[in-house]
């Protein structure tokens, strides 16, 4: 396990540098020679040979070689006056906050193969002053606070196939300013709560500016535009309608199901609030709304195949809803659904007629 002062070297790259912050189980921040600190994954490090050989052989009478090596070790952290800095970068024209949480796999065909990295984008010639934490059993427990540069991204570390089944909610903190402004910009708060089922869904990740490879992005603040519609009530929305469209007679509204039904079983998409529910009642409500889309599905001449995401979890929803697809339902088939559009936390039902 590495520790903050732990002289290491990049395995990918040449150079390496000194440890100055652990991020989490599989991520450290290293300074280099230059001084420029650089996120870096543990597998992609070890530690320098000639630190350790240095504590292994401490009784060891000096040999000359050693003063040499001596003579060429960079100075510690703690001993540097001077820090070099990158030159901040000031885009004309980008003057607008826009400040964004950002999703990128490795694999963007199969977003669950491999390690998705989290990042903070600040696409403005702003400075951003931040918390970011995450919220869970009521709870927000810090991950991360610092400064970003204008025009700069910063990773905030990374997530396995076992963290996206067990996702917190994102929550972020914000204050950002220019040097020269004719105003006070409000601070920020947002916290995101994002669905695991979209990291099943290659669709999910987009290409942007940002990246080279396909993405899956959030925007942390509205612009001025989009604060101006949010505030707009429902009757000027529908007086504005009025205004602008000719009157015409009312159709009639025709809702037709769709031949692929899904359904998403996930607690927080059924209902707003799960406090005060035993796990038995949670269970009892998902089981309800399976049974009650299976009859709407089977009552249909539309559909032809529902798919209920259940997720992956401990399991327990998934063998109750096959146990009752092996009996109540034994008429329909069912399977797993498309590993591409849902991973393995889905069933797939086939309703034939």
């Amino acid at each position: 396990m590495y520790q903050i002062g732990d002289r290491v070297k990049f395995m990918n790259a040449v150079g390496g540098g000194i440890i100055t912050k652990i991020v989490g189980k599989n991520m450290v921040h290293v300074e280099n020679e230059d001084g420029f600190e650089i996120p870096v994954m543990t597998s992609e490090i070890i530690m320098d040979e000639i630190d350790q050989e240095a504590v292994t052989n401490s009784d060891k009478k000096p040999d000359v070689s050693d003063f040499i090596r001596q003579g060429m070790k960079k100075p510690k952290t703690e001993d540097r006056k001077v820090k070099v800095e990158e030159p901040i970068t000031i885009i004309r024209g980008n003057d607008e906050p826009k400040f964004y949480l950002a999703f990128l796999p490795e694999n963007a065909r199969n977003p669950l193969d491999g390690q998705t990295k989290i990042y903070l984008v600040n696409d403005s010639n702003f400075f951003i002053l931040y918390h970011y934490s995450h919220f869970a059993n009521e709870q927000y427990v810090t991950q991360e606070a610092g400064k970003l540069e204008p025009n700069t991204k910063l990773l905030l570390g990374t997530l396995s196939q076992a963290d996206i089944a067990g996702l917190p909610a994102f929550a972020f903190q914000m204050m950002f300013y220019r040097d020269k402004s004719p105003k006070l910009e409000k601070p920020l708060r947002k916290r995101i709560t994002i669905n695991p089922v979209k990291f099943y869904k290659s669709g999910s990740f987009k290409q942007s500016d940002f990246f080279s490879g396909k993405v899956m992005l959030y925007k942390l603040n509205e612009s001025e535009m989009e604060k101006a519609l949010k505030e707009l009530t429902d009757k000027d929305v529908k007086q504005a309608a009025r205004e602008k469209e000719p009157a015409r007679a009312p159709q009639p509204v025709k809702v037709e199901l769709p031949e692929l039904l899904e359904v998403d079983l996930h607690m927080h998409e059924l209902i707003d609030d799960t406090a005060g529910l035993s796990n038995k009642d949670m269970l009892d409500i998902q089981m309800k709304t399976f049974r009650e889309k299976m009859e709407e599905a089977i009552s249909s001449n539309a559909v032809k195949k529902v798919v209920f995401i259940h997720g992956l979890g401990n399991g327990v929803l998934k063998t109750e809803l096959r146990r009752e697809l092996s009996t109540k339902y034994k008429k329909y088939a069912h399977q797993d659904a498309s590993f591409q559009e849902y991973g393995y936390g889905a069933t797939m039902v086939i309703i034939r007629r």
